[in-house]
């Protein structure tokens, strides 16, 4: 629909706000012309008393020198060119607070100063309309929400007949171009036409724009819906939703050429939260954590990158253990490199097992650890049972592609040797009895002796391709109805596995990788 004027559109949405909590304000009120400005100059961004004065209240302890001195740690400006770099710097200072030294009846005092009140009592949050801001050009966003004077939203409407969110987008983009002090604190912009709604990061383009479709994480809006504007503002705005995001949902990725600022899609964002709470009700008890069914193309790595991150500081896990389990080498290197380009989210650089005696080791801990291994460095000497490296319950086994050898529960006779021999997964569970298991997959299975909700639990969230398309997460796929059907029969189809484990015990590892290749493109006919 188009509105009468952008002002409309502009008023109901601030109203939307101020029911969320915001203090709602026109940007003439914050002119540095009026008495008591909260801003020195057009030019400036920050409202520094506003933010001065969080600073304070958060650190209550501190005197009024280490306050201004992290103020202008955050204040000024170090990376002039790059907005991302220096939108990088900040998060961090926002994120994990402003360390620094400061002297005391004497002695010299260490602090980490912090900016964002994370239980969200004493936290300061205004949204404000059409600011004016003046750099290479003068300009002046629709509303910017700001937390403790910090600009941490920047939202442009089209609401007139001809203007849609492409046009909201090319604005956004002029900002960045024209007064880029503006992003420096940013989390994400949001773009509406005032009936589509979209929101990005720093560095997405239009394509990267992505739709937010929930309240709750369980009721999906359809994409086309008149109140996609207000499930964005309800699901997404909402001052803790944001404060979760501004803290678990945001990595900078840097493969080489400068950093890009990724943040959680709805379906990541509450899958993990989902994740969390699963996770801890299956510890203590059967360890099975439960699946999350996303398909492919839709962020999974980056999915499981939130998961561990949340995990690594979940107080209710004390420090766990993270154990990324994947079936190929070359899936092993490629999730690993993901992680470690995220190890600011994590809290410590991942390392990878080189082998299964380096695999015993870096499990023989008490506390911590995010590590990457294949789970055929579970396969014991012949004959013999892999011995248990753990009875942690705050070990997580993060499964990645979990339809796949994950099974061979069951003991089977060699009848050749006489052997009696079990599957990788009995193994991996010898190893690590108490752990909490959370598979990942874009194609569970359920077979007689393969069932995937069988061995991880009940799913946990499901975003099925379907639902991809619709968000643009993925591409639609069409075919023609030409393929023969295959079936298999029920007994050969649950012994998959365990033939494939007998085909390949005596292969080196690499070997081993490479006939899953083999057998997952054969998997990838099937499935098709």
């Amino acid at each position: 629909m188009a509105w009468a004027t952008e002002a409309d559109l502009e008023q109901v949405f601030m109203d939307d706000l101020g029911a969320l909590g915001y203090a709602l304000h026109r940007g003439a009120e914050i002119s540095p012309d009026v008495p008591h400005p909260l801003r020195p100059s057009f030019r400036d961004t920050l409202l520094e008393p506003v933010f001065l004065a969080a600073l304070a209240r958060l650190n209550p302890a501190l005197p009024t020198t280490a306050i201004n001195e992290a103020a202008s740690r955050l204040r000024d400006i170090v990376f002039t060119t790059d907005v991302v770099q220096e939108n990088r710097r900040v998060h961090d200072l926002m994120v994990n607070g402003i360390a620094l030294t400061y002297f005391s009846d004497g002695e010299e005092r260490n602090a980490r100063v912090q900016v964002v009140d994370w239980k969200n009592t004493q936290n300061d949050w205004r949204a404000i309309n059409q600011v004016d801001i003046v750099g290479k050009n003068p300009r002046i966003p629709d509303v910017v929400l700001f937390l403790n004077g910090l600009p941490l939203v920047v939202i442009e409407l089209k609401g007139t007949e001809g203007a849609d969110t492409a046009a909201a987008y090319n604005q956004v983009d002029t900002y960045k171009e024209d007064i880029p002090d503006l992003f420096r604190t940013s989390l994400l912009n949001v773009i509406s036409d005032g009936v589509t709604a979209r929101y990005g990061s720093l560095s997405a383009g239009l394509d990267r724009y992505m739709n937010w479709r929930t309240l709750d994480g369980k009721t999906i809006e359809p994409v086309n819906s008149a109140l996609a504007l207000q499930t964005l503002t309800n699901g997404l705005l909402k001052p803790a939703t944001l404060l979760e995001m501004l803290r678990w949902f945001v990595v900078f990725e840097d493969e080489g050429k400068g950093p890009i600022k990724k943040i959680a899609g709805y379906h990541q964002f509450h899958a993990v939260r989902k994740a969390v709470a699963s996770i801890g009700e299956a510890r203590g008890q059967d360890g099975k954590g439960g699946v999350i069914w996303h398909t492919q193309g839709s962020g999974k790595s980056l999915l499981m990158t939130f998961l561990a991150g949340r995990v690594m500081h979940h107080s209710d896990f004390q420090n766990p253990t993270l154990l990324i389990l994947t079936d190929r080498n070359d899936l092993d290197n490629q999730l690993f490199a993901t992680f470690g380009r995220c190890k600011a989210l994590l809290g410590e650089d991942p390392v990878q097992a080189e082998n299964v005696a380096n695999l015993q080791d870096l499990l023989n801990r008490d506390v911590g650890g995010v590590i990457f291994s294949t789970i055929q460095k579970f396969r014991p000497e012949k004959g013999e049972v892999f011995p248990e490296l753990t009875n942690r319950s705050n070990v997580i086994v993060m499964v990645d592609e979990a339809h796949r050898t994950q099974y061979g529960f069951e003991a089977k006779l060699v009848k050749e040797t006489g052997e009696i021999r079990h599957g990788l997964a009995y193994q991996l569970r010898q190893a690590l009895p108490n752990a909490v298991y959370v598979a990942f997959t874009g194609t569970p299975v359920s077979l007689v002796g393969a069932d995937t909700v069988g061995v991880f639990g009940e799913y946990i969230d499901v975003y099925d391709i379907a639902q991809a398309v619709q968000d643009g997460a993925t591409v639609p796929i069409y075919y023609e109805a030409r393929v023969a059907k295959i079936e298999l029969d029920q007994d050969v189809a649950s012994g998959l596995d365990d033939d494939f484990d007998e085909a390949t015990e005596t292969l080196e590892e690499d070997q081993t990788a490479a006939a899953a290749r083999k057998w997952s493109r054969v998997e990838a006919l099937v499935g098709a």
